[in-house]
């Protein structure tokens, strides 16, 4: 099955309302191209899953300063003082998780899991309105799985199939993200003829649609 789109057609995979999980750390390894491409459409009320808050003109800071996003749900906003003063005033929802509780709760997703047990935030205000359990008298919160309706991802090479690899450090959050969406798209810099099974990160049965560009 042909796997290839183009911007026109991408456009029409974002929906008012929307969760979307976008790939990268710190913008290493965000598809930038296809935040582009979902500010252009101005569609709002998103629900934007991501690491951070990227920066006020680049990655996921772009669709927060064009006010298209409703709730970000991230570890950090530190880089971007436009999601922190939207944030003070009310006008962006924004729900901080630890890192590592935060996309081990998407592995659990894309595993079929119904969450984690993490001792993170316990005695803090991590833990406030969450359930909890104890094992072996310890305390631990229960975290449970997420995904969204569509994740955007960017890979480096594909093969015809959509078998993905990553560039680097801009692997970071992208692999995982693929398996938990309804629908996920990788932006990708070269397809090849042949990937060495030993090489994929990413197996194609979770790739729904794939889009070139610079990335």
């Amino acid at each position: 099955m042909n796997k290839w789109i183009d911007k026109t057609k991408f456009q029409t995979l974002i929906k008012e309302g929307q969760s979307i999980m976008v790939g990268g750390f710190l913008t290493c390894g965000t598809p930038e191209l296809l935040i582009d491409y979902i500010v252009e459409t101005n569609i709002k009320n998103l629900t934007i899953i991501c690491n951070d808050a990227g920066y006020p003109d680049k990655g996921v800071g772009k669709l927060i300063s064009n006010n298209q996003v409703k709730k970000l749900i991230a570890t950090h906003i530190g880089t971007n003082p436009t999601a922190g003063k939207l944030m003070s005033e009310g006008k962006l929802d924004v729900e901080l998780i630890p890192q590592g509780t935060f996309i081990e709760q998407i592995r659990a997703k894309g595993g079929g899991l119904g969450g984690i047990l993490t001792p993170t935030g316990i005695h803090t205000p991590v833990e406030i309105g969450k359930k909890k359990i104890v094992i072996d008298g310890k305390e631990y919160i229960v975290a449970e799985a997420f995904g969204a309706d569509l994740a955007i991802i960017n890979a480096y090479y594909t093969d015809h199939l959509g078998n993905l690899t990553y560039s680097g450090t801009a692997r970071n959050f992208n692999p995982i993200m693929a398996t938990a969406a309804d629908h996920v798209v990788a932006l990708i810099h070269e397809e090849v003829k042949d990937i060495d099974p030993e090489h994929v990160i990413t197996p194609h049965i979770f790739v729904d649609s794939i889009i070139g560009g610079a990335i």
